[in-house]
């Protein structure tokens, strides 16, 4: 029987499904999870057999991944698994808020601001950003927003902890990031003006760049090692407690993801001067938030103890008087969540419900691949993906070529996904955004 026909949808908006090794809860709607490939069922499969795993979630927007689909949630007694964190450490979103009003996003001034960005904002695979001294590199690995004197608050998190005591292997790629902060990277990375019907904002999307990817290459071979993985079972790999890559691992995700958090926080403060001199106005950051990552975290409604939460292509959703908020400004009311869709379709500002809980204090982080990208290449032509952005009205690279993998046919249906978020009383939207230019890099 087909993994499918065995899950059973509840009533609280969400599908069961029992492995061998446990059940997983799927939030999707009834169209999401009739989309959905079969063979995701073997991937969705993985994220239990880790040892230590005690609950999987898995989020609307989930599609092949590394191992376990980009789209779950995995908590563990302390198992560390790397294909739920993959090679883009800390990767995440970050929004910027103005009050320039909606009617002043002229075509020109549009152009001039994507024009801005791409001469400031290092774009694609392998692209430059600011080089920092060594000195400087260490700061920003182990002091995340610290390290750049942001605001506590704005940032998910301030910094992520590193022992004092481990530091960047000397002969690691990962090396690279010295001089790429500031850069947003290829693929599904975007700079995006968007406006909420009144006002302009603006998204993007980027991660640790080279250095996350480094220091993941790094900890795959040592996994593949350990447990004498071939090379295509290396997403499988894992650190146990009691390995002796485990501390080693915890910290190279810890500086990871303070690398990612500054990247976007620098990019941040480039794009927000750009839009200043373009549109004559602040655009101050809302909020800016991770979801490739696995942290120790406490929750004490689902666990009596500590666990680690890994979060592969989703996103943490804390409600109003959860007990990590205490301190911050968003202890009564929850924090912002970031939802982007594809280049054509709409974007969410979510706030999280206490029915969060049961997708592990998790939603989606983003709408989702439908296409995959060698797919989209073979069934799309360059005309087809350039004419329908005209036809959306959304200007892409300043009027260059539109990728025809990040193409709008290539994502899920944004609306429909943050249908599956509400239902299951996960969040409820606060911000509907459509994209005005979607500038991204072309591999």
């Amino acid at each position: 029987m087909s993994w499918k026909s065995a899950a059973r949808r509840d009533a609280g908006g969400f599908y069961r499904w029992r492995t061998d090794h446990g059940e997983v809860r799927i939030f999707m709607t009834e169209a999401l999870f009739a989309e959905m490939e079969e063979s995701l069922g073997a991937q969705i499969a993985n994220a239990r057999r880790f040892p230590g795993v005690l609950d999987v979630a898995v989020t609307p927007d989930a599609h092949h991944g590394y191992g376990v689909p980009v789209g779950c949630v995995i908590a563990t007694s302390g198992t560390l698994a790397m294909g739920p964190v993959g090679y883009d450490i800390g990767c995440g979103i970050a929004a910027l808020r103005s009050d320039v009003p909606r009617p002043e996003a002229t075509h020109e001034k549009v152009r001039e601001f994507s024009r801005r960005v791409m001469s400031r904002v290092g774009l694609g695979a392998g692209s430059k950003g600011e080089r920092v001294s060594r000195e400087r590199f260490q700061e920003v690995i182990r002091g995340g927003a610290e390290a750049l004197g942001a605001r506590r608050g704005s940032a998910e998190r301030d910094r992520i902890p590193v022992d004092d005591d481990w530091d960047v292997a000397r002969d690691s790629r990962a090396w690279r990031g010295q001089e790429q902060l500031g850069s947003l990277g290829g693929g599904n990375h975007f700079i995006e003006l968007q406006h909420d019907g009144e006002r302009l904002w603006i998204m993007f999307h980027t991660g640790s760049r080279g250095f996350g990817h480094g220091l993941a290459t790094d900890f795959f071979d040592k996994a593949r090692e350990e447990h004498g993985l071939s090379r295509g079972q290396m997403d499988l790999g894992y650190f146990a407690p009691g390995s002796r890559h485990w501390r080693g691992y915890k910290n190279a995700v810890a500086a990871g993801g303070n690398y990612a958090i500054a990247n976007r926080l620098i990019i941040g403060r480039v794009v927000g001067a750009a839009f200043a001199e373009t549109f004559g106005g602040a655009a101050e950051l809302v909020y800016e938030i991770s979801h490739n990552l696995v942290q120790e975290e406490t929750h004490p409604d689902l666990f009596d103890r500590p666990v680690w939460v890994h979060r592969k292509g989703a996103t943490r959703a804390l409600a109003a008087g959860h007990p990590l908020l205490a301190g911050t400004r968003w202890e009564r009311t929850g924090h912002p969540v970031l939802i982007p869709g594809s280049m054509g379709d709409a974007s969410y500002v979510l706030r999280p419900r206490p029915g969060a809980a049961r997708c592990l204090y998790s939603v989606n982080h983003g709408a989702g691949r439908r296409k995959s990208r060698s797919s989209a290449r073979r069934e799309i032509t360059q005309a087809e993906a350039d004419r329908r952005m005209r036809e959306l009205g959304v200007l892409v690279n300043a009027g260059g070529r539109v990728p025809i993998d990040e193409s709008p046919a290539c994502y899920k249906p944004s609306q429909e996904v943050v249908r599956a978020v509400t239902e299951a009383d996960l969040a409820e939207v606060e911000v509907c955004l459509s994209p005005i230019a979607s500038i991204k890099g072309n591999d």
